[in-house]
């Protein structure tokens, strides 16, 4: 009953004010902290999110060997960070982030750690409202049949990323592997996973791939894309990486431009039929750090439409932004309970009613007409009835900087205006100002002193 009661005064809470007081003011916070230059049109950092975050120190060490990796030399050699060091990072991600907070639980290769502290770990992280991602190479899934599930059931864990790319080197079966077309069945056998782990755990678990891009895979990053489309059910977030020159990457390999990326990207869209028009518009942060493109998969009568949600179009623009300026931009039904997706829809309705059913109706019924061949009222019918289908695929580019780039007046404007950070002696660290700026170096040699130190005391004890 209690439970019930705190169930229904949250929906409440939620209707009245679908952003919630706590991410209103840290939006207002993020976005008077960007400079005039960043505040663009479409710049969601400040208006709809409040950035994202990941830990440091938690496991430096990784049992591969990559030839792409931001991480030192020295990271094998790092003991892991003891738990309640952990907690406290997450203690203040979440204060930095606010609610339902983005959190990568990364470093090295994290479930190399007991797998009773990665419970731990990822629980206490939902108890304080962090919405944990668990990075990770993934093999540690592959030899230990049923960890993923225990994870979903024991940690409630919701979200997870898998790297997979020809960097990688000490995979079980693709110890190094030549192109990226070898790795298909590895992918195959990742989406296989992730699907089998939702089925025996009837348990949501959102899933992404991630792939660092060089100049030896560049070419079969379109097959990746095809892929990623057609396993959309399994991973339905793909994000490139291009290579940048920090830590112990290899010296030979090379990156590659976003514009590059790009084409690639639009190459592997062609045989889903998508009109695809680049990168959207809309931006978290500096538009050199990060780009990505939604789409909306429309299944109907054998066919199949890929939809870009939001084009690089002055309609699409404008509608975005009078989003903004409704205030309520900042809600996140990410992780909602059926009854709190209920409450905050209605809430967002309550606010903008007119706007919702006249200016935003009208211009998505458009361009589902143009685009699929029907009116939105009677595809939204036929999903209803199971007719139709809709489900959603998402590209996205992260470009972190080499050192030589920080130093630079375009490396300090992207620091300044970072959507990305981790904690460290009291600041929230630019992800490129840890791995670049020597940062990473600093957290490993604390962790290691204080370590020694406290051998020392026990030895002495």
């Amino acid at each position: 009953m209690i439970g019930q009661r705190a169930s229904i005064r949250r929906a409440w809470d939620l209707f009245r004010d679908p952003v919630t007081a706590e991410k209103r003011n840290l939006l207002k916070e993020r976005w008077s902290q960007l400079s005039p230059q960043v505040k663009i049109a479409g710049q969601g950092f400040g208006q709809k999110a409040t950035g994202c975050g990941a830990t440091v120190g938690i496991q430096p060490k990784c049992d591969f060997s990559c030839t792409g990796c931001y991480l030192g030399s020295e990271a094998n050699r790092v003991p892991a960070m003891p738990v309640n060091a952990v907690l406290e990072q997450l203690r203040l991600l979440r204060q930095h982030l606010g609610p339902k907070s983005n959190v990568q639980v990364t470093d090295g290769e994290v479930t190399l750690r007991p797998v009773e502290e990665v419970v731990e770990i990822l629980s206490y992280a939902r108890t304080i409202g962090v919405v944990p991602m668990l990075m990770t190479h993934g093999d540690t899934f592959r030899r230990q049949p049923g960890l993923l599930e225990r994870l979903m059931t024991e940690a409630n864990l919701t979200e997870v990323s898998i790297h997979i790319d020809i960097t990688q080197r000490g995979r079980d079966g693709y110890r190094a592997p030549r192109n990226e077309n070898e790795l298909m069945p590895l992918r195959d056998e990742f989406a296989d996973m992730v699907r089998q782990a939702r089925r025996s755990t009837k348990r949501p678990l959102r899933a992404a791939t991630t792939v660092t891009v060089t100049s030896d895979n560049i070419g079969q990053l379109a097959d990746i894309i095809r892929w990623s489309f057609e396993n959309r059910d399994a991973f339905s977030l793909i994000s490139l990486q291009p290579l940048a020159q920090v830590g112990r990457t290899r010296k030979n390999l090379e990156g590659v431009t976003p514009q590059t990326v790009w084409a690639e990207i639009a190459r592997g869209l062609e045989p889903s039929g998508a009109r695809f028009q680049g990168a959207e518009p809309m931006h978290f942060g500096h538009p050199e750090c990060t780009r990505f493109v939604s789409f909306m998969a429309i299944e109907r009568r054998g066919e199949r439409k890929l939809m870009q949600f939001i084009r690089d179009h002055p309609d699409d623009i404008a509608v975005m932004e009078e989003y903004f300026k409704l205030g309520i931009a900042g809600a996140a039904f990410r992780d909602d309970d059926a009854m709190e997706m209920i409450a905050r829809g209605a809430g967002m309705l309550a606010r903008a009613p007119r706007w919702m059913f006249a200016r935003a109706w009208k211009w998505f019924d458009s361009r589902v007409r143009s685009e699929a061949g029907l009116s939105l009222r009677r595809l939204l019918a036929e999903c209803a009835l199971g007719k139709s289908k809709l489900s959603s695929f998402t590209v996205t580019s992260h470009h972190f900087m080499s050192p030589a780039e920080l130093g630079t007046e375009l490396g300090q404007q992207r620091l300044a205006a970072c959507v990305f950070r981790l904690p460290h002696n009291g600041e929230m660290v630019p992800m490129c100002q840890m791995n670049a700026g020597g940062v990473r170096d600093q957290v490993y040699a604390e962790i290691t002193q204080r370590a020694a130190e406290s051998a020392a005391t026990a030895a002495h004890a």
